[in-house]
């Protein structure tokens, strides 16, 4: 499962590099969470920022552990999936970041955290597909999910799964509400190609509470539990 992310680059940074309306309320969020409202751009809406909930609203979900299907849709089952194809052709979204984090398993109830960016600092683009609720009081809410496919090469000694990042041109295809279902499906299996650094961090980054902006920084190899390790 992937579940953390951030977003912390600057306003200007975001419009030179997507080309979109920066809202005023837009906040940078360093451990961006399932349940937290995050920016996003919809294929309908390509010239400004959304804010949409990762996986479900707070309220929903209480103290409930929030599953997979909620934050993830994994890229290899869309194409065998009528719900999905349909979804992926009318709800298409990309979730900008600078990072993301994956947890490397060193035990079997430990873990490191480890932080993933862009070698050239620029901005990622993570594919998504979002969707419209309305709840009892029918008032209407957006969720949205994090499209995620096997790893690669670099992000493989660490984790199984990460998130489908898009380059400037596929971004533009999964945009463009012109595009067909075979170049979304296509897209769908291509191997990511943008260069990747990565370090560990701290074990706070677990804490769906915290987002303080020393989160992003390198810190020791220790699991979910504080302990130092020798493995990273």
């Amino acid at each position: 499962m992937f579940d953390r992310y951030s977003i912390a680059a600057s306003a200007q940074q975001l419009i030179d590099h997507f080309s979109v309306d920066v809202p005023a309320h837009y906040k940078k969020y360093y451990n961006a969470g399932p349940t937290h409202l995050l920016p996003i751009i919809t294929h309908h809406h390509p010239e400004g920022l959304s804010f949409f909930y990762w996986g479900a609203i707070p309220q929903w979900i209480k103290n409930k552990n929030i599953s997979e299907k909620l934050i993830n849709v994994r890229a290899e089952t869309i194409k065998d999936k009528p719900v999905l194809k349909k979804k992926m052709m009318r709800f298409r979204c990309i979730i900008p970041s600078d990072g993301f984090y994956c947890w490397k398993k060193v035990g079997k109830k430990s873990a490191i955290p480890y932080r993933f960016f862009p070698k050239n600092k620029l901005p990622l683009s993570i594919a998504g597909l979002w969707e419209e609720f309305e709840d009892e009081q029918e008032e209407t809410h957006h969720t949205f999910s994090i499209i995620t496919t096997q790893s690669n090469k670099q992000i493989q000694p660490v984790n199984e799964r990460m998130p489908l990042l898009l380059n400037k041109e596929t971004q533009k295809v999964w945009l463009n509400k012109d595009a067909s279902e075979n170049e979304l499906l296509g897209m769908l299996k291509t191997e990511n190609t943008i260069m990747l650094d990565s370090y560990t961090v701290s074990p706070r980054i677990g804490l769906l509470s915290a987002n303080e902006s020393t989160l992003v920084l390198p810190s020791a190899p220790a699991d979910q539990f504080g302990n130092l390790t020798l493995f990273d």
